[in-house]
């Protein structure tokens, strides 16, 4: 039996294609949603480059016939229907009809009043819970969702093996180690078991008869290898942590062999620091520069909404927005840690001197469409906040020599229409998984470095 889904404005917003994602059902869209995508129509941001995109599906999907008796959305026999009618179906008294929330219940529950197996798709909680008061069943769009946070791709992962193994490794850097000597614990069990291991992921190597004894390697496709840039230190900057050794390894190889980062987790965990660090290193003390731009951009829902309507050039309507990364900026160019007033004042002078003779850029993520970026240290920050749409732009964006940075924490999200499923981190990250171009570090509660009531509140709330 064909279902009826009810396709709500946020998700064509949010997934311009969603309408294929339905295979042999209907698919209908109620004619307020067309009024509604019409008033982002304009906008210069991501929702209106993707209200403008379903507007063009839709009237290429019109000439195929009449929208109101329902055109072919596929070969499976899907069918897109614009649904006009059931204004006439009762809802309750005290709900605004003029609502354009309440204008796409009336539908769905008119259509289950019809016979129809109907089913509202929004990505919108409350929307949902108003469809349970009216009986109606509602689900979120599950398209591009990914798997749930716990069980999402780490990039890291604790193997097992023998004393002598790890001694044969750590004798020089030309040492490897075959995957097959290696094990994982299996918690479930709790028992060691043979182990698959996903290229480029990170290894802490413990031994199974000495507890202290351990290594680091990355599995390259066929064997375990060892780090080579754990002995660096990136612009004075020195790792406290084995997380911070495998952020410190994947940011500091070359842009040809790992031209995509993507480091997630907590606050604290110096992933924007570490990112900055190593940006800086390239660009001043490598001679010649290895980027000749460095670029950040941060995908606040705020900034991309209503940045026309803050004052001044699109720097000054950035830069609010950036105080996270001058704050990073300062504690690098410090060096010591002297309090005197003349010194704080001249690292304040230097950090602005970076924006000024603009070494480092800061431009807006919905600016970055259409762009081809040629030798770039790119650095996405706060990339939750992304969609999966944004995510894919961004990451089709980089010519030769550039290298892309993805951060966040998809457990801290800002965006209302997304989840820790279903944001642009961590589609990047499970879609890139196994890539030999990209690398990924996810750090762990423990291994924040900000502070310890940072640190003991990261573990805590």
């Amino acid at each position: 039996m064909k279902k009826y889904y009810v396709i709500d404005t946020n998700v064509l917003l949010h997934s311009p294609n969603a309408l294929y994602a339905f295979s042999e059902h209907n698919v209908v869209i109620p004619e307020v949603v067309i009024e509604e995508l019409d008033r982002f129509k304009k906008e210069s941001t991501e929702r209106g480059a993707n209200s403008r995109h379903i507007s063009r599906i839709i009237d290429r999907l019109r000439l195929q016939g009449n929208l109101l008796e329902g055109v072919p959305l596929n070969d499976n026999g899907g069918i897109l229907i614009l649904e006009a009618n059931h204004t006439a179906t009762q809802m309750p008294s005290h709900w605004d009809k003029s609502n354009a929330d309440n204008r796409i219940l009336q539908v769905c529950k008119g259509l289950a009043e019809s016979g129809n197996q109907t089913i509202l798709v929004s990505r919108d909680t409350n929307m949902r819970v108003k469809a349970s008061i009216l009986n109606i069943q509602a689900e979120d769009f599950r398209n591009d969702k990914v798997s749930s946070i716990d069980q999402q791709y780490t990039g890291r992962v604790v193997a097992y093996t023998s004393s002598d193994i790890i001694n044969d490794f750590h004798k020089d850097e030309t040492q490897t180690i075959d995957p097959a000597n290696l094990y994982i614990f299996d918690e479930s069990a709790s028992v060691l078991t043979s182990a698959t291991f996903v290229t480029n992921q990170f290894l802490l190597i413990k031994s199974t008869d000495k507890e202290r004894h351990t290594a680091l390697g990355r599995f390259d496709g066929k064997k375990i290898v060892h780090l080579r840039y754990q002995k660096t230190n990136p612009f004075g900057v020195t790792p406290k942590n084995v997380g911070q050794i495998f952020m410190q390894e994947c940011l500091m190889m070359n842009s040809t062999e790992a031209p995509l980062v993507i480091l997630k987790g907590i606050s604290g965990t110096a992933k924007t620091f570490y990112s900055l660090a190593v940006g800086l290193h390239n660009y001043m003390d490598c001679q010649p520069k290895v980027y000749q731009h460095i670029l950040i951009c941060r995908p606040n829902a705020m900034l991309d909404e209503g940045i026309g309507f803050l004052p001044g050039t699109e720097a000054e309507k950035i830069e609010p927005y950036m105080r996270a990364i001058k704050d990073n900026l300062f504690t690098l160019m410090s060096g010591s840690n002297s309090t005197e007033e003349k010194d704080v004042l001249q690292t304040e002078d230097t950090v602005n001197m970076l924006f000024e003779k603009r070494i480092i850029q800061t431009e807006a993520l919905a600016y970055q469409r259409g762009r081809s970026l040629q030798k770039y240290w790119v650095i996405f920050d706060e990339m939750q906040n992304s969609t999966p749409r944004q995510a894919k732009a961004v990451l089709t964006r980089p010519g030769l020599g550039t290298k892309i940075i993805l951060l966040g924490d998809p457990a801290q999200i800002d965006n209302p229409l997304l989840d820790s499923q279903s944001n642009g981190l961590s589609y990047a990250s499970e879609k890139m998984m196994g890539s030999k171009l990209c690398f990924q570090v996810t750090m762990l509660p423990e291994e924040c470095e900000r502070s310890p009531l940072a640190a003991e509140a990261a573990m805590r709330l």
